[in-house]
């Protein structure tokens, strides 16, 4: 579905990715694992047109994205939902979800996605007419991924999803995430928590300093002493 080939990204003189390889298959979850700084968030940046300064091919269902402008990315169906949840805090819960689907051309539908959004997140459903930001931490990710869901996204990009959640609500995000994934959604995702993480990927990759220092299929990563060690640290996976 999305494959990235030597992907290199500068932020001014300083590179953060060095010839980076992804392959992410239709239908799978992958995640990207590695301590902060490794580049795993620029990669989702990088996918999403939001950086300037990079070399390589990154490519969608065959056709070449890497030049293309972050609005036209969205159009194809690659949905970002970034670091930080970053939600309209002034605005309703209602509105923030409706604002996922400012791209989309079939407007005689968004009503039907709007109540699926509403099956993931009866929570939302019921805080809908709330300001956004009195919403506790979890509530806020659950809106900023259910804004994204509103664009229909065939690659949804989680960018740590679980981050500073209590421990019911990493519980409660990851079931979702698996059940958006059920369902059709492919799903790329950075993140911190790499037990919760390889519980529902397929595959996964690796980051250090910029570069993918490892891959594998889950059960591969889970089992590696190596890499519990010397890149995720043991106190990750038991």
């Amino acid at each position: 579905m999305l494959r990235i080939k030597d992907l290199d990204v500068f932020y001014g003189k300083i590179q953060v990715l060095e010839g980076v390889n992804l392959n992410i298959e239709e239908g799978k979850v992958v995640v990207l694992l590695g301590a902060n700084g490794s580049g795993k968030s620029t990669i989702l940046r990088a996918i999403s047109g939001i950086v300037d300064n990079l070399k390589g091919d990154i490519s969608f269902q065959g056709s070449r994205i890497d030049s293309m402008r972050p609005e036209a990315i969205v159009s194809l169906g690659i949905i970002h939902v970034p670091e930080g949840r970053q939600i309209f805090p002034e605005l309703t819960v209602y509105e923030n979800i409706l604002i996922g689907s400012y791209a989309r051309k079939d407007r005689k539908k968004i009503n039907e996605e709007l109540e699926k959004v509403y099956t993931y997140f009866p929570r939302l459903f019921e805080r809908q007419k709330q300001v956004a930001g009195t919403l506790s931490g979890g509530e806020q990710q659950m809106l900023a991924i259910a804004r994204g869901l509103m664009g229909k996204p065939r690659l949804l990009m989680l960018d740590e999803p679980s981050l500073g959640l209590a421990p019911k609500f990493v519980e409660e995000i990851f079931r979702i995430i698996e059940r958006i994934n059920s369902e059709g959604t492919t799903v790329l995702l950075v993140e911190q928590n790499a037990e919760m993480a390889l519980s529902i990927a397929d595959y996964g990759y690796v980051m250090e300093v910029g570069r993918v220092v490892f891959e594998g299929e889950k059960d591969v990563l889970h089992d590696s002493e190596a890499l519990k060690i010397h890149y995720l640290g043991l106190k990750y996976i038991s």
